[in-house]
């Protein structure tokens, strides 16, 4: 390649070809005509979550988008696949132009406003797709001008790194969160795309919080204004609205406050989906679930649990929680495989693990949690 192209040429090329191949996991075989950056590909919604949210938005009417930081566009695209008229605003210029020729996948024609230069890319979607164009530039400057209409929908996943990679610290926001606080303050429909790790204390008054699971990978939250949805019977409680959001199963569901009282560990342990812990929606997983302690999110039931909102397990035996008495169990037990889940507990289970020297032919789970009885290690075995 070297030979026929310059070594700069060469090399992109060489790295669109392994970006594409780490993409396959992500988007599968549009991996192979998508085009990529390291961020962009790290930081794109999966394509599952992308369309949930792009058929929320028309499943309230919405008929416009504007995407104001779209890096490669994966969210734009299912926008565009559902027959929304979407706009885009990227920073870098190179992402720019990867973001159009991504929606050239979807859409029928895409306008690309590159450094004051017009470009028309005709797409793969026909004549029937929808239109979509993408402007190069800082978000914070074209959001009045893009967003003039307040019927038009504002969506924005703003760049969550810093000079390290990947970063959960709201301070690392690009755009800034004073920013983002000021979007969902305008009349427009916001949906506002950020790590699922955002502190509850910081999430405005008066929005939805929708945290999102993916095959049990709690993947993002949401904070929605003005486009509003269908959720499970029950009193939202606090200053914002608390969902949450389960897919495969495509399931919503409302947090609100519980009060059950807690209760000593019974015949089965439920382990809720991480998204359904986050909006503190425990009460919706079963009606005769009882937490194991006060502010633990391992429910406990007399009988097995069937349901998508958690993971269920008989509880085999229950263990004092010391080393000591846990090291012995292991020994006794032949246990040369051994999984440690914790929950409300200062434990580090890797290094746990390698303390309580697991060797044998046999595998098992340990549970540790925090019960009415104190600090306890359940064995459990998962059912289905």
């Amino acid at each position: 390649m070297r030979k026929q192209f310059s070594p700069d040429m060469a090399a992109a090329a060489l790295d669109q070809v392994s970006l594409r191949r780490r993409a396959h996991r992500k988007f599968a075989e549009r991996s192979e005509k998508m085009w990529f950056t390291h961020d962009g590909m790290e930081q794109a919604s999966r394509p599952a979550v992308a369309a949930w949210r792009a058929r929320r938005f028309t499943d309230q009417r919405v008929r416009r988008v504007v995407d104001l930081c779209c890096g490669i566009g994966a969210d734009a695209m299912e926008m565009c696949a559902r027959g929304l008229e979407v706009v885009c605003a990227e920073l870098d210029p190179v992402t720019a132009a990867f973001a159009a020729r991504n929606l050239a996948l979807v859409a029928s024609r895409v306008e690309l406003l590159n450094g004051g230069q017009q470009q028309v890319i005709e797409g793969a979607g026909g004549a029937g797709a929808a239109m979509a164009r993408v402007v190069a530039g800082d978000a914070t400057g074209l959001v009045d001008e893009l967003a003039a209409d307040s019927q038009t929908l504002v969506f924005i996943d703003p760049a969550r790194r810093d000079g390290r990679g990947r970063s959960w610290n709201i301070k690392d926001l690009c755009p800034s969160w004073d920013f983002v606080t000021g979007l969902l303050a305008r009349p427009n429909p916001v949906c506002v795309k950020l790590g699922p790790g955002l502190p509850r204390e910081i999430i405005p008054d008066g929005v939805e919080a929708c945290w999102v699971s993916d095959a049990g990978d709690v993947v993002e939250v949401g904070l929605w204004r003005g486009v509003s949805a269908t959720h499970t019977p029950g009193t939202a409680a606090g200053r914002f609205h608390s969902t949450a959001h389960l897919l495969p199963a495509d399931i919503d569901v409302t947090g609100f406050d519980d009060d059950r009282p807690v209760s000593a560990p019974g015949s089965f342990l439920l382990e809720p989906d991480g998204a359904v812990i986050r909006a503190r929606a425990l009460a919706a997983v079963h009606p005769d679930a009882r937490p194991l302690a006060p502010s633990v999110a391992y429910l406990t039931v007399d009988e097995p649990v069937t349901t998508p909102l958690a993971v269920c397990y008989e509880i085999c035996e229950v263990l004092d929680a010391g080393e000591k008495q846990l090291r012995a169990w292991v020994r006794d037990n032949r246990i040369g495989i051994l999984e440690i889940k914790k929950r409300a507990v200062d434990i580090d289970p890797a290094q746990l693990r390698r303390r309580l020297r697991p060797k044998g032919p046999n595998h098992a789970t340990l549970v540790l949690t925090r019960t009415v009885d104190g600090l306890r290690a359940l064995v459990v075995r998962r059912i289905g």
